[in-house]
């Protein structure tokens, strides 16, 4: 049973999982995943695991050279991923299932095999040539000195029309033009034929990229004293990016989507936004809560791993919100090293029983439930063209296929047929059959914690206190109004807590701890994490 507050929308309440659909389940033995090997799985995520809502990573036509990044028609599906129909049918037994099924929108960028850039680069003449950001260059060079996220310079040059194309990407991915309105409104008619087709929301690609200095001015290069806000970006991290995105014409852009959104009813939108000042992070929720619904919140994964570091950024994140706006909270994605792989080993149950207990939106990353590990990839069955230029920065290993069995090839495709990355080395013994058979596994611990969530408002809702005087190796925070605290062991020796009388309801670890009568402390195992309740 659900315990749902109605005064809140969906989306605040619901508990996200991305799915990567070239490695979710391959339906046709192509090694690929797709859309009808998706809905396949509907039953997993809406019945086993027990999630709300689904966010896909893009299934458009694409040249596929960033993967589905580099979209050649925003308004159809990739061959690989099936067709138009396929994803009606699945939107439509997503939602039979309960699910809510949000999708990307990459609206920094397209495809260069896209209709409107194949026009835009034929003459300088062209009606669209203003559709995408030309310019002439500097000294026999680009026109300044920007670097492409990907590294090397942003611009590459153009024979035939002797100009320069921006691409905050690849060279493949030439940048939109959001400065001329026809582009914006054929951007808005794409969110208009996805919200038309039913899906419920978007997760906006590269949010903070699409509107740049329009006199194109040079960044500063890093002073010797920069300190990184998050990881090692290669070439990327030479620059001070002061121009290059996050011009503040960007907002006025993100209110015309969020007009659109608002006009279709009970939608959502989260918006990827790698910036690290949280006065200018908050900034996109818009002065009147007008912009997007939530800017993508990573400053939990770019927190040091320990508990004052992570107590001080989840209350600087909330500090910062403005009135009325709520946050999200994520652990993992398609661009990052693996959760399991990433934190000190044994750490990923505590992981997960803080993700999903703090006041905002959860969003999951698929396989993180199985404890799926990073993979090492063979160059020569590398994929990522990120990783070609900087091998560091590679994100393979964390988009290898989801592993469903412990038979060939994972169950992800059928035994022969060689999938698109390779499987991960723990298959046969990290994987959704072997896992759900062992009541003590994490898949079963995500069950239950997913569950509990679902069951208990005060999980959910929006009141937190941070407990300070702890050991430094305890996290400890109440939720709702003191009816639950919540403790998290980072140590690897057993340890206790001084806590008001109540019960254990969840333990990382033990399923019979559940009913636990606690008096005035609460034991913990080593990595060990607990929900106490206060009735």
């Amino acid at each position: 049973m659900s315990d749902t507050n109605p005064k809140r929308p969906w989306w605040q309440d619901a508990v996200f999982y991305q799915v990567y659909p070239l490695s979710f389940k391959d339906s046709n033995d192509d090694g690929f995943g797709d859309l009808p090997g998706l809905i396949e799985r509907i039953p997993y995520l809406a019945g086993t695991l027990g999630v709300d809502a689904l966010w896909l990573s893009p299934f458009y036509k694409s040249p596929m050279r960033d993967w589905g990044y580099d979209v050649s028609d925003h308004c159809d599906v990739g061959e690989v991923f099936g067709t138009l129909d396929d994803a009606r049918e699945f939107i439509r037994k997503a939602h039979e299932a309960g699910l809510k099924v949000i999708v990307d929108y990459v609206m920094n960028h397209t495809s260069d095999q896209h209709p409107w850039f194949v026009e835009s680069r034929s003459s300088r003449d062209n009606p669209k040539r203003d559709w995408y950001v030309w310019a002439d260059g500097r000294d026999g060079g680009p026109p300044n000195n920007w670097v492409s996220v990907f590294s090397g310079p942003a611009w590459s040059y153009d024979e035939h029309t002797r100009q320069w194309y921006r691409h905050t990407y690849l060279a493949s991915q030439p940048d939109l033009n959001w400065r001329n309105p026809e582009v914006v409104e054929a951007m808005l008619d794409v969110l208009r034929f996805w919200l038309d087709l039913g899906v419920d929301g978007f997760r906006v690609d590269a949010a903070h990229q699409m509107m740049k200095d329009p006199e194109m001015r040079d960044n500063p290069p890093v002073p010797p004293d920069y300190v990184r806000p998050w990881k090692d970006m290669g070439p990327y991290d030479q620059f001070v990016h002061l121009y290059d995105y996050g011009h503040p014409d960007v907002h006025d852009v993100h209110r015309k989507v969020r007009e659109v959104l608002d006009s279709y009813g009970e939608t959502t939108s989260v918006s990827e936004v790698h910036i690290f000042d949280l006065a200018e992070w908050a900034s996109y929720y818009g002065p009147d809560l007008d912009e997007l619904h939530m800017p993508f919140n990573f400053h939990l994964m770019a927190a040091n791993w320990d508990p004052a570091s992570i107590r001080a950024k989840v209350e600087a994140v909330l500090w910062h919100l403005p009135e009325g706006a709520w946050t999200n909270w994520t652990l993992g994605n398609h661009d990052e090293i693996r959760l399991a792989t990433r934190l000190p080993k044994g750490h990923e149950r505590i992981a997960a029983l803080l993700l999903l207990t703090l006041p905002g939106t959860p969003f999951l990353y698929y396989g993180d439930e199985l404890g799926m590990e990073e993979t090492v990839i063979p160059e020569d069955q590398a994929r990522d063209p990120w990783g070609a230029r900087v091998s560091y920065l590679s994100r393979d290993g964390c988009r290898t296929p989801m592993q469903w069995t412990p038979g060939p090839n994972a169950g992800f495709t059928s035994p022969g047929v060689q999938p698109w990355l390779p499987l991960g080395a723990d298959y046969e013994k990290v994987n959704v059959e072997i896992e759900l058979a062992d009541p003590e596994s994490i898949l079963n611990m995500y069950r239950r914690l997913l569950r509990l969530r679902k069951q208990t408002e005060a999980l959910r809702g929006p009141l937190y206190q941070g407990h300070a005087e702890t050991p430094e190796h305890i996290l400890a925070y109440s939720r709702g109004d003191g009816e639950y605290t919540v403790v998290l062991n980072f140590a690897d020796a057993a340890t206790e807590l001084e806590v008001p009388d109540g019960e254990v309801v969840f333990s990382t670890h033990h399923v019979d701890r559940e009913g636990e009568a606690v008096s005035g402390e609460v034991s913990l195992g080593p990595n060990e994490g607990v929900i106490v309740a206060h009735r």
